[in-house]
């Protein structure tokens, strides 16, 4: 892409998930600084209580999360809110009584609470545009399609225990996959070799994944990820080009 460096890396912390429910809380996790990390895991349980999304978590939860360490971020989806599509989904019904009150509230309050949240969907140029210039990006992705060249595999043929409250089935697919709703954290790209490199917080020994840049796109693009992506806005970003 013109303009752009050849590649780009962000040295990022790599952290596993504990539970069956927190990947997109581990990608938080990731992006703070040390000290931020040590405080939020000190206090990991009283944080979320207080955050009031218990064990299940929406990205409008990961961005008042950001805000309360003032790391600075934008978030784009589809969704302003909760698709009511998704309440004919076995997974979905469960929850949604449950976190739409929190859900809704969050959204609109955000702009109140100084986040940039909008309706809106991006292309891949873009976010390679933000990795080259400001930062990593977190995305919400469909794990069943979701590919990794060190993996060797799918990887959520990789990583089993995917079957858990980050992921959610879905009955209503174009092509009849399973959805697999995980959190990633883009953390570099290659262009010469057309791939992206990122952290997935179900990996136990802190490998960093990669995969093409075409895959990824498929990825985050699946129906029931609203295509939601977090923009970080680093202050003193450790890269390597």
């Amino acid at each position: 892409m013109n303009g752009l460096p050849p590649s780009k890396h962000y040295n990022l912390t790599h952290y596993q998930q504990r539970y069956n429910w927190d990947c997109g809380l581990s990608c938080i996790i990731m992006i703070l600084s040390a000290q931020q990390r040590a405080e939020l895991l000190d206090n990991f349980e009283a944080v979320c209580r207080e955050e009031g999304f218990g064990s299940s978590t929406w990205t409008i939860d990961l961005c008042y999360l950001l805000l309360r360490y003032q790391v600075r971020h934008e978030y784009f989806t589809q969704t302003l809110g909760i698709d009511p599509n998704y309440a004919q989904h076995t997974y979905y019904s469960k929850i949604i009584d449950k976190d739409e009150r929190r859900v809704t509230r969050k959204f609109k309050d955000a702009r109140a609470h100084g986040l940039r949240v909008e309706q809106r969907t991006v292309g891949m140029e873009v976010i390679l545009r933000h990795l080259a210039r400001h930062g990593p990006v977190i995305l919400l992705t469909n794990a069943s399609v979701l590919t990794c060249e060190v993996c060797k595999r799918n990887v959520l043929e990789k990583f089993g225990c995917f079957y858990v409250q980050c992921i959610a089935p879905k009955t209503r697919m174009p092509d009849h996959q399973r959805y697999a709703g995980h959190y990633v954290v883009l953390c570099g790209y290659d262009m010469a070799a057309e791939k992206l490199f990122y952290h997935n917080p179900e990996v136990h020994d802190g490998h960093i994944c990669r995969c093409l840049i075409e895959s990824m796109d498929t990825a985050r693009r699946a129906y029931g990820t609203d295509e939601d992506i977090i923009f970080i806005y680093e202050k003193k970003a450790t890269t390597s080009e």
